[in-house]
């Protein structure tokens, strides 16, 4: 990889040249800084920063440590920021509100920052996201519109849209996410790259409120499957603090690799069951199936009807109740300075019952049961990622697809929110383009199969030969 730029150097690749010594940690922080300094003015998608001298002299500790044969983490010396939700000691947390704008440098790191910390990750700066993290798309009074590095005219998708946009620019070779509703999902199909909503308790949360919740997960997002199975190794695993975190080893994930279309049954699904889908992103979906067909692997079609019967009503409800219990405290201190459709979500959700939160619940675990049931005879479910590509930068949503009006925000997620009420693990990988611009594919996995999973969305990405694709921007 010699005459590939550093920035372009896949996760994998650093961290083992750096362990190696055949690169320094202190060379690829400088060509991320660089990166940094050349695309995010067009990007906005790193909106704060640690001084550059403290960021080289990290590295150049990461460096002392290979000399002196310490052992090291599996990200040990990787360049990294971190979605402006969640607490890195010494830069604000402002989540993309004007309540927070001020907000003081955080005297703690949140719990997933500190595990990516205890693994050799060097925490930079932190990633664009909108009020909230509310919606797929990135735009907040407080940092601007995150644009798509592969058109500057379009959104990059959202909420964790600074993530999504800076890997595929080439700022940081991986990045966090969190998904309720597609905020890791929507920005890694818009940008052609990798994100993977993990199964609730994979990647250990220190949210406040409700910690049992299997609604909100924190994920791994990078610019191919290798790479974000080796970021999941860095930042999952059990807590005691984390109430539902998963008691299990989480580095075997750094070993995942790609298999082969021998044995492996897909389930394809056009529509998650009857979502308006463009007709650009059907036509990128139907050649990619195609091409899957030709590679060898087994593709069937698969009916989730039944499946997926209740979901969209049960996402909203539960959606809209964690609205008001994360934010019901500045919705009555501040509501005037909080984005409308953050307001009405908060509003929406003190309104939900416990007659409506019971039926929901019951309906997830129902939805949980019949999804699971479907890989007795399918490896994976693949769906598309999006209904359509990235929608231009002025956009607050996506108002019509075909025929079908919307009229909130996110009516145009169900793609995403209805596989987010299966609670099963789910990777977004690139699909094709239209347009020049990216198109994803969903592929859903079993329930704690993070796994095997990621070894058959690194196979697709093989086959389909994307996720070398980079943008001019």
């Amino acid at each position: 990889m010699t005459d590939t730029p550093l920035h372009w150097w896949s996760a994998r690749a650093l961290a083992d040249g750096i362990r190696s010594r055949e690169i320094s940690a202190e060379e690829v922080m400088s060509a991320h800084l660089a990166r940094i300094e050349e695309a995010n003015p067009r990007l906005r998608a790193i909106v704060s920063m640690i001084p550059e001298s403290t960021a080289m002299a990290a590295a150049r500790e990461a460096d002392a440590a290979v000399a002196r044969g310490d052992e090291v983490g599996v990200l040990h010396g990787l360049p990294t920021a971190v979605k402006d939700l969640l607490d890195v000691e010494g830069l604000p947390t402002t989540h993309g509100s004007a309540v927070y704008a001020d907000a003081a440098p955080a005297t703690a790191d949140a719990m997933m920052v500190g595990r990516m910390r205890r693994n050799g990750a060097i925490i930079i700066g932190k990633t664009n996201t909108p009020e909230g993290g509310l919606g797929t798309l990135t735009f907040s009074a407080v940092h601007d519109v995150c644009r798509n590095p592969w058109d500057l005219s379009r959104h990059a998708g959202g909420s964790s849209g600074g993530a999504g946009a800076a890997l595929a620019a080439g700022m940081l070779p991986i990045a966090d996410g969190s998904d309720s509703g597609g905020s890791l999902r929507y920005p890694a199909s818009f940008c052609n790259v990798v994100g993977m909503r993990p199964t609730p308790g994979r990647v250990a949360s220190g949210r406040l409120g409700n910690g049992w919740t299997a609604h909100g997960v924190l994920g791994p997002m990078a610019r191919s499957s290798d790479d974000v199975a080796l970021l999941l190794a860095g930042m999952a695993g059990a807590d005691p603090m984390a109430p539902m975190s998963i008691a299990e080893d989480a580095a075997h994930f750094a070993d995942v690799v790609a298999d082969g279309p021998n044995g492996v049954r897909v389930g394809w699904n056009p529509d998650a069951a009857g979502v308006p889908i463009s007709t650009e992103v059907a036509a990128v979906l139907r050649d990619a199936r195609a091409a899957l067909v030709d590679a060898g692997y087994d593709v069937v079609d698969l009916d989730l009807d039944e499946a997926l019967s209740g979901a969209e009503r049960a996402w909203e409800t539960i959606e809209m109740f964690n609205f008001y219990a994360s934010y019901r405290g500045e919705a009555q201190a501040h509501p005037e300075r909080l984005r409308p459709d953050l307001l009405r979500n908060i509003r929406q959700g003190e309104r939900v019952t416990a007659s409506d939160l019971a039926d929901a619940l019951a309906v997830r675990t129902d939805v949980y049961r019949r999804t699971e049931r479907l890989f007795d005879d399918v490896d994976v479910i693949v769906t598309p990622a999006t209904p359509v590509v990235a929608p231009p930068a002025e956009d607050e949503w996506v108002r019509r697809v075909g025929d079908v009006e919307y009229d909130r925000y996110f009516r145009w997620q169900m793609l995403a929110n209805r596989i987010t009420v299966t609670a099963h693990p789910v990777v977004v990988t690139p699909a094709g383009f239209s347009g020049g611009l990216p198109v994803g594919m969903q592929v859903v996995g079993r329930n704690r199969g993070e796994f095997d999973l990621l070894s058959h969305t690194a196979g697709f990405e093989r086959v389909l030969g994307l996720t070398a694709r980079h943008p001019q921007s």
